[in-house]
């Protein structure tokens, strides 16, 4: 029968689940809570989060990934201080992002978060070198020793000996390791990447991608990639979709027996009202629609396809007799069972 067997994910990893008494701990990055963005135009209102939640560990490496229109911008844009929630709560190191005013709002983009654009051009100066681009960044955020500090970020992404070329002198990765660099010059607390390598080809997005994931484990800054790109799930321990402005399920990769290959489980999300999202490929295989039926057992749920009760087979209409063409065979007797139990009478 296909069906799917669901189980608590603390009976099988022995994990303790995040929830809102312990959003705003000090090992908690980032934590979004029944957010909601509605965006108002024209007379039509378009819901792009609805009620989405998220919890994100100080220093984990974490991709979000959805369909164009499934809310994942929108919560980047949120996260990154450049847009207000309609509804709920988010919270990022330590600042609740629906309370602060305009200028703390500069003072978070500046010394808080960084940022990685797509698009080049919004992440360098094109008649900067990369050292004067990062030196710039760390300029305006106020920090000292820009001169040094520059060069150490440029080593550690490994293009240091390109510090005196201009962006139009380097490659598509190249341009984006000097960007990674650019974002990491204020020393964030998070780090926010809008499709790193949406421009660039599948071998350079690897390369940009290891580096990211590199500098997540050398400086240990939470870093939130968010694309559109499945690939990139493969670079990251975590990886969670976002589909109509909800999360709906989460994939955590870890190293298996041999400590090469890496093993990937996939968890669907439960909201406060017991709503779940099944993965789109389940449904599709085990042709579940309409509605499905669910059976509770000891230690976890069941989920298989509703079958429709089938009713009892239908005896065919009993045909009259007819003699052979030419015979005067009268008709065979037939019994006929009437009245109630017990009863009985024969009729010819």
């Amino acid at each position: 029968m296909n069906e799917i067997v669901t189980e608590p994910e603390e009976r099988r990893h022995g994990m303790h689940r995040i929830d809102a008494s312990t959003a705003e701990s000090t090992e908690t990055a980032i934590s979004c809570s029944d957010l909601v963005r509605i965006y108002s135009g024209e007379g039509v209102e378009v819901q792009a989060l609805q009620g989405l939640n998220l919890q994100v560990s100080r220093g984990e490496l974490v991709a979000i990934i959805g369909a164009s229109g499934s809310g994942k911008s929108t919560l980047l844009g949120i996260l990154s201080g450049l847009d207000k929630p309609t509804a709920g709560r988010a919270n990022v190191a330590g600042r609740d992002l629906l309370s602060l005013t305009r200028k703390q709002r500069l003072d978070y983009r500046r010394h808080v978060v960084g940022f990685i654009w797509q698009q080049t051009e919004r992440n360098l100066l094109p008649y900067l070198t990369a050292r004067e681009n990062v030196m710039m960044a760390i300029s305006l955020a106020g920090a000292p020793n820009g001169s040094a500090r520059s060069a150490e970020l440029l080593d550690l992404l490994e293009i240091g000996h390109l510090s005196d070329r201009v962006p139009s002198q380097l490659s598509g990765g190249e341009q984006q390791r000097v960007a990674i660099a650019v974002s990491l010059a204020n020393e964030p607390h998070v780090l926010l990447a809008d499709e790193p390598t949406g421009e660039l080809d599948d071998a350079t997005s690897a390369e940009v991608l290891e580096v990211m994931r590199s500098v997540n484990r050398e400086l240990g800054v939470t870093t939130l990639i968010v694309t559109h790109d499945p690939a990139v799930s493969e670079h990251v321990r975590r990886t969670v979709l976002i589909r109509d402005g909800r999360t709906s399920t989460e994939v955590f990769r870890s190293h298996g027996d041999d400590g090469e290959h890496s093993v990937a489980e996939e968890f669907t999300v439960i909201d406060r009202s017991g709503r779940l999202q099944l993965p789109a490929e389940y449904v599709s295989r085990l042709q579940l629609r309409d509605r499905v039926r669910l059976e509770l057992e000891q230690t976890h749920v069941r989920v298989s396809p509703a079958q429709s009760p089938v009713p009892p087979p239908v005896p065919p209409p009993e045909r009259p007799w007819t003699p052979p063409a030419g015979s005067s065979v009268p008709p065979p007797e037939r019994a006929q069972r009437v009245g109630g139990p017990g009863t009985e009478e024969e009729t010819s």
